[in-house]
C-alpha cells in the first residue's frame, strides 16, 4: 500500500474541494492510490445536508476500515464540521478536521514543519499531530481539528488538473459560504459566511484550465449566485460570467445552480445570446406552496418563481432547466403539496432532483410542529419523482431529429462513447471518439435514459 486516495460526497462545491485536497498532496510528492483499500491514507470530504449524506460517510469509514484496517482514515467536510466528535468516535478515524481547516489537509497529513492550525480546538486534547510527533501520518488516536467557520474569509484553492480520458467537464469553486437563513438547512453554520475567489484569480484560474487542455469549465459555489457581493463595491455575479468570456479564450462555460432571484435579466440575456455558455439553468424551487415556502423562509413566493422559469424558456427554447424540490417540509399538508405538483406540471421544467426533508440538528424547522410521517414524506417523494421522469421523456423527445452540441466524456470502444449534450443530456455517440471533444451531433432517438445518436463534425 501507499500514497491517498480522497473520496468526496455532496454537491459540486465539495467535489471542488476534494480536488484541490488531491492537489495538495500531490504537490507533496504524494501518489494517488486507484483505490481505497491500495492507499496509506484516505480523505473523506463529507456531506451533511440530509440524515442519508452523513449516514453515507459513516458507511465508508467502516467499509474503508474493514477492508483496509491499517490505513489512517482523515474526516473533513461539511459532518466534519458539524459533529466532529461523533465521527472521531468511529474506529479508523485518525483526524476530523473542519471545513474551517480544510485548506489545511495537505499540510496537517504531512506534517509540514511548524505547523500551528488556526484557532483548531484539539477535542481529542491528548495526542500530538504529525508535525509535532514527527511520525509520518500522524497520531494513533483520533485528533479533532476545528475551529470557528465564520471567522474565515479564504476559499480553498480551485483546482487545476491535466486533462486526461477520465477529466473532462472540472468544477471551478468561485464562492462559498451562504448568508440565507432557510429553516431547514444546516450548511450556513458549517460553511459560513458567503465570500467569493476574487476575478482576477477566478480567470488565472480559467486560463490554466484551458491551458491544460480544458474545453468545458462549470463555475460553482455554494449559493453562486451571490459572487461578488462581499467585495468592496458589490460586484454582480453576471458580470464575472462577462469577464471569462471576454478575457479567457475558454469554449464552454457551464453555470450551476443559482438561486430564482439571482437569475437577473440581465443574466438571462447573457446565457441565452452567447454560443459559449451551455443553455443550462438550474433554479431551485423546494416547494410550489406560498405557506410552505414562508415556513421555509425562502427569499421568493411561487409566482415569483414561475416567472423566472418562464423568462429563461422564452429565452433559451431548448434549455434544460432544473428544479430542486422537497418532499415532507414540517407542516406540509396534502393541499400544499398539490400545490408543488401542480406547479412543475405547468411550468417548462425538463428535470427535478427531489429531496424528502430531513431534520437537521440546530436548524429551525427540527422543532416546527406537525412532522409529516416519513412513510408520507416518502410517498411524496416518488410521485414527483415521477413527474420529473415524465418531464424529462419529453424534453429528450422534443431534441430527436435535432442537431446538437455534445463533449465526450471518456474514450468510447468500437460501438459507441458517452458524452453530455449543451443542454445537459446523457448521449451514446455510434463509434469510437476521443475523451474531451466538442462535437456537433444528429440525435436518431431516445433510449432509457439518455440520447443516441451520430456524430456530423467535430469542433
Amino acid at each position: 500500500m501507499s500514497g491517498f486516495y480522497v473520496e468526496n460526497f455532496g454537491c459540486r462545491a465539495t467535489q471542488a474541494d476534494g480536488a484541490a485536497i488531491e492537489r495538495q498532496l500531490r504537490e507533496r510528492g504524494l501518489d494517488r492510490a486507484a483505490e481505497p483499500e491500495q492507499a496509506e491514507v484516505v480523505v473523506l470530504n463529507s456531506c451533511t445536508v440530509t440524515a442519508a449524506a452523513d449516514q453515507d460517510v459513516r458507511a465508508a469509514i467502516r467499509r474503508i476500515h474493514r477492508y483496509n484496517p491499517e490505513c489512517r482514515i482523515l474526516v473533513t467536510g461539511c459532518y466534519a464540521q458539524r459533529a466532529p466528535q461523533e465521527l472521531a468516535a468511529l474506529p479508523g478515524v485518525s483526524w476530523v478536521v473542519g471545513n474551517s481547516h480544510k485548506q489545511q489537509v495537505g499540510e496537517i497529513l504531512c506534517g509540514a514543519a511548524g505547523f500551528v492550525p488556526l484557532e483548531a480546538v484539539s477535542k481529542s486534547d491528548q495526542r500530538p499531530t504529525s508535525a509535532q510527533g514527527g511520525q509520518r501520518w500522524g497520531p494513533q488516536e483520533p485528533t479533532v481539528i476545528v475551529g470557528d467557520i465564520f471567522a474565515h474569509t479564504e476559499l480553498l484553492a480551485a483546482p487545476v488538473f491535466d486533462a486526461g480520458a477520465d477529466k473532462t467537464r472540472p468544477n471551478l469553486k468561485v464562492q462559498d459560504g451562504c448568508d440565507n437563513r432557510c429553516s431547514f438547512c444546516i450548511i450556513p453554520s458549517v460553511r459560513g459566511h458567503s465570500r467569493s475567489l476574487p476575478l482576477k484569480q477566478v480567470l488565472a484560474q480559467v486560463e490554466a484550465l484551458v491551458s491544460s487542455g480544458y474545453r468545458e469549465v462549470v463555475v460553482s459555489g455554494i449559493n453562486l449566485g451571490r459572487w461578488g457581493r462581499d467585495f468592496e463595491g458589490s460586484q454582480r455575479f453576471a458580470s464575472l460570467v462577462r469577464a471569462i468570456l471576454e478575457r479567457t479564450p475558454l469554449e464552454k462555460l457551464r453555470i450551476s445552480s443559482v438561486e430564482p432571484m439571482d437569475w437577473s435579466d440581465e443574466l438571462i440575456e447573457l446565457v441565452a445570446g452567447c454560443g459559449r455558455i451551455a443553455k443550462h439553468a438550474h433554479v431551485p424551487m423546494q416547494s410550489g406552496s406560498d405557506r410552505v415556502l414562508r415556513l421555509m423562509h425562502r427569499k421568493y413566493r411561487p409566482w415569483h418563481y414561475a416567472e423566472k422559469i418562464r423568462k429563461i424558456r422564452q429565452a433559451m427554447p431548448t434549455a434544460a432547466i432544473g428544479a430542486d424540490v422537497m418532499a415532507g417540509f414540517p407542516g406540509e399538508t396534502d393541499a400544499d403539496f398539490q400545490e408543488t405538483r401542480r406547479m412543475i406540471e405547468e411550468l417548462p421544467l425538463t428535470y427535478l432532483h427531489v429531496f424528502t426533508y430531513s431534520s437537521r440538528p440546530g436548524t429551525r424547522s427540527a422543532a416546527m410542529p406537525k412532522q409529516v410521517p416519513v412513510q408520507t414524506a416518502r410517498e411524496r417523494n416518488r410521485r414527483l419523482r415521477e413527474l420529473g421522469a415524465e418531464k424529462k421523456r419529453e424534453f429528450m423527445a422534443s431534441i430527436v431529429g435535432r442537431e446538437v452540441q455534445a463533449i465526450t466524456l471518456s474514450v468510447g470502444d468500437e460501438s459507441s462513447t458517452e458524452a453530455l449534450t449543451d443542454n445537459y443530456l446523457k448521449m451514446r455517440l455510434g463509434g469510437r471518439h476521443g475523451a474531451n471533444q466538442w462535437v456537433d451531433a444528429q440525435v436518431q432517438q431516445v433510449s432509457g435514459e439518455e440520447l443516441v445518436g451520430i456524430v456530423c463534425g467535430v469542433g
